[in-house]
């Protein structure tokens, strides 16, 4: 895998999305470890690959006439990444409303030789709005909702999900 390539892998649990990126040096800072908004960047990375796979890539939704900012983000950081790590970045759907979806990340370090499991690094979540051309808050298409609906992480399962961390 090259610097800055993102890879998706596939897993048993179909509401836990998986990406593979290696960290570019152009990512990290003065320390030497990867610049703290860089994972902002992971999270799109993640939330655009689980679209493309799962419902429809972005480009197909602004066709549509609409497109999903962030309004609302959240990192939380446990361990730095560094220049050249192999990163996992896991993806869920939390949340669906009319106008709105959520979604959460956690970003690993991936298992290296020695290591049973990957090295978590940061955790995260994002809300996007669906709005129009003109700017204005606007209801997600059905056809994109009902395919978001079938990816959504039923509640039961939300916290013990998201807040599992590796040792």
């Amino acid at each position: 895998m090259n610097s800055g390539e993102s890879k998706v892998t596939a897993h048993k649990d179909d509401h836990i999305h998986r990406t593979q990126y290696r960290v570019l040096y152009g990512d990290t800072d003065a320390a030497a470890v990867v610049y703290n908004a860089n994972y902002l960047r992971y999270f799109e990375i993640g939330r655009t690959e689980f679209m493309r796979e799962r419902v429809c890539s972005y480009r197909d939704i602004e066709q549509m006439g609409f497109v999903l900012p962030v309004i609302e983000c959240h990192i939380r950081f446990k361990a730095p990444a560094r220049y050249d790590d192999i990163l996992i970045i896991e993806t869920t759907l939390t949340e669906l409303k009319k106008v709105t979806c959520a979604f959460s990340y956690r970003i690993l370090h991936k298992e290296e030789q020695g290591q049973s499991k990957p090295r978590f690094l940061a955790k995260g979540s994002t809300v996007m709005a669906s709005i129009n051309r003109e700017g204005k808050l606007t209801p997600l298409p059905t056809e994109i909702r009902d395919q978001l609906q079938r990816h959504l992480l039923p509640a039961t399962r939300l916290h013990t999900e998201l807040d599992r961390e590796y040792p």
